[in-house]
């Protein structure tokens, strides 16, 4: 971490969670945030869901929610972003404060709601993103709606056409009774309606569907097997958990998702098991706790064909993803690997 990064971080470490949070984007915009540009090279070079990605290494959904810092974010050394989540209609999301630092646990909780800016103020954006990085929209549904896998189906025929790729997110424990349409009838009927908008897209890109941590093994099996009979291009695992084991932080006890340090097994735990249950059959995105290059790598034995970072960033800037891209190319030659492919599931054993 250079020195104007650290000094950056001291000053929004200062501030309440949801406003430094406003201010890091502002800062990128401003072109003040050093930023090292495309990180890659003949092992990170990747392709995931046809998508041919610089590294491996992407951003999770919720740091940009409203598409407003594309550009910076696509010069950050990431190899691909996901942005949102977006919903039909605009939303405030749930009141404040609703994002809280654990610094001791390197976590966040947050019950944000789908706070956005609604599915035509970022579809407007997107129009005018950077061409340089693939970049995917996570689909989320209004608080107040009566049909929610309408909801997802409306936010993908209107953005669609502007995104490399789109997340269904049903695991977001921030809007009541969204974690219900994991069920199997609910997710196979959402499947159904929002690949239904797919084919009807100028270009069918691929669909992803991003699952909480906190399942069975029998309903990651069965998740999984839903994915793969409705054609998603694959599985992004995980989002935010409930869980609260051994955390030291006085905010530990607010109410939301928890994601960082501590859900780093949990999540790893739950993405061999995908891997395990699909057999190969669909590519997996790692999320959840990756703090270190050591940690993306770990995630990608255990199954994943990509990474996404978030929350570490929070404590180590975003000067992160090209240090973990870096990190990784190096651990990839230490263990004779020539592509990220080929590392893919080797130590997935470790979490079974």
């Amino acid at each position: 971490m250079n020195l104007i990064e650290r000094a950056g971080l001291a000053v929004l470490h200062r501030l309440d969670p949801e406003t430094a949070h406003g201010l890091s984007l502002r800062a990128l915009n401003s072109g003040l945030v050093p930023l090292p540009g495309v990180v890659t090279s003949p092992r990170l070079a990747c392709t995931i869901a046809g998508m041919q990605l610089a590294n491996p290494v992407g951003l999770a959904a919720g740091y940009d929610k409203n598409a407003t810092a594309l550009g910076p974010l696509a010069r950050a050394g990431f190899g691909f972003l996901e942005v949102g989540a977006a919903t039909p209609e605009p939303q405030p999301g749930n009141p404040k404060p609703r994002l809280f630092r654990l610094t001791e646990d390197r976590a966040a909780i947050n019950r944000f709601g789908f706070n956005n800016d609604g599915m035509a103020a970022i579809a407007a954006r997107l129009q005018n993103r950077p061409r340089s990085l693939p970049i995917g929209l996570n689909l989320g549904a209004n608080k107040t709606s009566n049909d929610r896998a309408a909801d997802f189906a409306h936010v993908l025929a209107t953005c669609g056409p502007h995104v490399d790729f789109a997340t269904v997110n049903v695991s977001s424990p921030n809007t009541e009774k969204l974690r219900d349409l994991q069920g199997p009838a609910a997710l196979t009927a959402l499947l159904a309606r929002v690949m239904e908008v797919r084919a009807a897209l100028a270009t069918q890109i691929p669909v992803f569907l991003k699952i909480a941590p906190d399942l069975t093994p029998d309903e990651i099996a069965e998740i999984g097997a839903i994915a793969v009979s409705a054609g998603l291009a694959g599985i992004i695992a995980t989002n935010t958990t409930l869980s609260r084991e051994d955390l030291k932080s006085a905010t530990h006890t607010e109410t939301g998702g928890l994601s960082g340090a501590p859900l780093f097994e949990k999540s790893t735990r739950v993405l061999a098991q995908l891997s395990l249950a699909t057999h190969g059959q669909l590519p997996l995105i790692g999320v959840g706790g990756i703090g270190s290059a050591e940690q993306a790598y770990a995630k990608i034995r255990a199954g994943a064909s990509a990474v996404q970072l978030y929350t570490a960033m929070v404590y180590e800037g975003i000067g992160l993803a090209a240090r973990i891209a870096l990190g990784l190319d190096a651990l990839l030659a230490r263990d004779g690997f020539n592509t990220v492919a080929e590392a893919t599931g080797t130590g997935r054993a470790d979490w079974l």
